[in-house]
């Protein structure tokens, strides 16, 4: 019984492989082939090394590990299954000419997904009308290992660097002392990050509250490369359009419907996709060769910056259909991992250094958070063959082991039957640098430009609740922030800045009256508590 266990979990019991007798390729715990796993990727053969060496990272923060807590960010998430089923061609071109990923190849080739959506900042169970970015990742079970597409229902982000990130969250996050959002600590943070001028108008617009999660875009944000299999590269940006159209909410109808379902966007996607209405994504990318593009006012590695769609029109490439619903939330959902690093051949980083600070931070907080072996668990594993010299940490409950490989050879290479690396799909893509290595902000900022276009772009009634939005929020702030704010706005569109000019001096709301962003009067709801509760006697 206990061999045939062994043997039924895919763990060989014999001591080594026999003479001649074919070794299974070395893959991450992904699922993707190593090709190298000798060699760090470097500036040169000297180095430096760069943060981008997911193999290595993925290798040692697991080791660290070995000896034997809710998201920081995204923590209110909902989730389902699916299907992305690709369309073979890119721009009416096939599209091996810019990628040699498998999962786009052929027309009508299947590949299951599964779908996270999240409230970015805001906590496990807090209503799902707060004014907030949305999560919008998949993990894509490909046959060469997952891929998970990270990102959000907006475009852009707030910041470029990611230096920067637990600044922004900790703006984001209750006061440390009242355990309460406050709008004038964001904005503190906005005010003195001129690139988050960007962000914030769509943040404050009706753009912030999407009305569900089935109606809503989706963005990987971060630019990344596809290869070819000559290793050609192209610069991309991945964008979900919904099938169903796109809906968001004013502050005002939020808030109305918080006091009735603060569920809301939960249930209607399970709702939807239980009663067989299944929601649709189209997957288009925006590619740009892959260069610095002088021509651009802005550096399009810049993730405060949108991309042109007269320049880089959107180019369909296949599309995802969600048609499960989750058995058990927490197996699921709540455990779902997610990484920008994880990327199949024929994917690759760009140098965007958001995405370059990410890639370390996703998945090292799933090894935080879920455990070292999170990759053991049903929803994160991949469907392709595991085979890695990784072993124990807390709650392993499976070895990797490949066909034929010696149990007692954990470490490669070895001539002692152990897996080996695997053949390349392609040439390896081999960008040049001739630079300095420096910390230094990029050339071309131009942080007020896109702003003013946004805020143009906006419908009247967008931007009429984006001036409410920001004057209610603003108007409890420290005077050096509104000027400073109003500064960046004016900087971006002179109406834009003179409308909230003008809404903050006419404003009779009190800087006492203090809160979370977006919110009327936080002081009135606490006076109205007092007022229009009922007494009752003690029991």
């Amino acid at each position: 019984m206990e061999k045939d266990q062994n043997q039924s979990n895919g763990q060989s019991g014999s001591n080594h492989a026999s003479n001649g007798q074919e070794r299974q390729n070395l893959t991450t715990r992904q699922g993707h082939p190593v090709t190298d796993n000798q060699n760090l990727r470097t500036i040169g053969a000297r180095g430096p090394a760069t943060l981008e060496n997911y193999h290595f990272i993925e290798k040692i923060s697991h080791f660290d590990r070995e000896r034997i807590p809710e998201r920081v960010v995204h923590a209110r998430g909902a989730g389902a299954h699916g299907v992305f089923e690709a369309y073979g061609t890119v721009g009416g071109e096939p599209i091996a000419k810019y990628t040699r990923a498998k999962l786009f190849q052929e027309k009508g080739k299947k590949t299951d997904v599964f779908v996270r959506f999240s409230t970015v900042g805001h906590g496990g169970h807090s209503p799902e009308t707060l004014r907030d970015p949305r999560g919008f990742a998949v993990k894509f079970y490909t046959e060469d290992g997952n891929w998970d597409l990270v990102g959000n229902n907006l475009k852009i982000f707030f910041i470029r660097d990611a230096m920067k990130f637990p600044d922004l969250i900790h703006s984001q996050k209750p006061d440390p002392v009242t355990n309460i959002q406050s709008g004038e600590r964001i904005f503190d943070f906005i005010a003195n990050t001129p690139e988050s001028t960007h962000m914030a108008t769509f943040l404050f617009s009706p753009w912030g509250i999407p009305a569900n999660y089935r109606q809503m875009q989706g963005s990987g944000v971060n630019t990344y490369k596809w290869v070819n299999a000559n290793g050609e590269a192209v610069l991309v940006k991945y964008h979900w359009e919904p099938l169903q159209g796109i809906r968001n909410l004013t502050q005002a109808e939020a808030q109305e419907i918080q006091g009735k379902n603060f569920n809301h966007a939960t249930q209607d996607l399970f709702d939807a996709i239980k009663e067989g209405n299944f929601p649709e994504w189209e997957l288009c990318v925006q590619i740009m060769s892959d260069d610095e593009h002088p021509e651009l006012d802005f550096d399009p590695l810049d993730d405060t910056k949108l991309w042109s769609i007269e320049q880089f029109p959107f180019l369909p490439v296949g599309k995802m259909t969600l048609n499960r619903n989750p058995v058990d939330y927490f197996n699921e959902v709540e455990q779902a991992a997610f990484g920008t690093g994880v990327l199949v051949d024929g994917l690759e980083f760009s140098d965007d250094k958001m995405l370059q600070g990410r890639t370390f931070s996703y998945s090292d907080t799933q090894r935080y958070r879920v455990g070292p072996n999170y990759l053991q668990l049903p929803i994160n594993a991949p469907k392709a063959k595991v085979a890695t010299n990784q072993r124990g940490g807390q709650m392993s409950f499976h070895t990797d082991f490949g066909e034929g490989q010696n149990p007692h050879i954990n470490y490669e290479p070895s001539t002692l039957g152990n897996i080996k690396e695997a053949p390349k799909a392609g040439k390896d893509y081999q960008p040049r640098y001739e630079a300095n290595l420096v910390r230094q902000k990029i050339d071309r900022t131009n942080d007020f430009k896109q702003a003013g276009e946004t805020y143009r772009n906006f419908q009247d009634w967008e931007r009429d609740d984006l001036i409410t939005n920001l004057v209610n929020t603003l108007a409890t702030a420290d005077k050096r922030i509104q000027d400073k704010m109003i500064e960046h706005f004016t900087l971006a569109d002179e109406d834009y800045g003179r409308r909230v000019r003008e809404g903050l001096a006419k404003t009779t709301k009190s800087q006492d009256d203090k809160g979370p962003i977006g919110a009327i009067s936080p002081q009135e709801g606490i006076d109205q508590a007092k007022q229009v509760s009922h007494p009752a006697d003690p029991y």
